[in-house]
């Protein structure tokens, strides 16, 4: 294996991690005081999240050459970016500085650098092309 696979496994490994953990304390509600009494989203939205979240690392871990599965894989991967940018986002406006915002930033950077280093075969074709101009 190669230092662009190691990375690749690395990096997508931690990203799906991370998500399995935040989804197990939504779905537990462990993480009802922050996210709705401090962020103010409502509980029904942890469900859907720590769901969406689950899926979208099972979805990073199962190995897709296109067709469906990569589409699938690639839907993961925009998710994530909204979830993260989102999560940022919330923080910031709620004056928390960096010691909210990091987390889902530090998330964003590992889910930009595994997508970044996806192999070619798991690539969406209509993607493919458009890298390739």
């Amino acid at each position: 294996m190669n230092a662009r696979t190691i990375a690749f496994w690395l990096t997508t490994a931690l990203v799906a991690l991370g998500n399995t953990a935040s989804a197990f304390m939504y779905l537990t509600g462990q993480m009802n005081e922050a996210m709705h009494d401090h962020l103010g989203y409502p509980l029904y939205f942890l469900t859907i999240l720590g769901t969406w979240k689950l899926l979208g690392a099972l979805a990073l871990l199962t190995p897709a050459f296109g067709g469906i599965l990569g589409r699938i894989k690639e839907l993961a991967y925009a998710g994530f970016f909204f979830t993260f940018t989102g999560a940022a986002w919330s923080h910031a406006a709620l004056g928390d500085g960096a010691q909210g915002m990091m987390p889902p930033l530090v998330m964003l950077g590992l889910l930009a650098v595994s997508w970044s280093l996806r192999p070619t075969s798991a690539q969406v074709p209509v993607l493919q092309a458009a890298a390739a101009k």
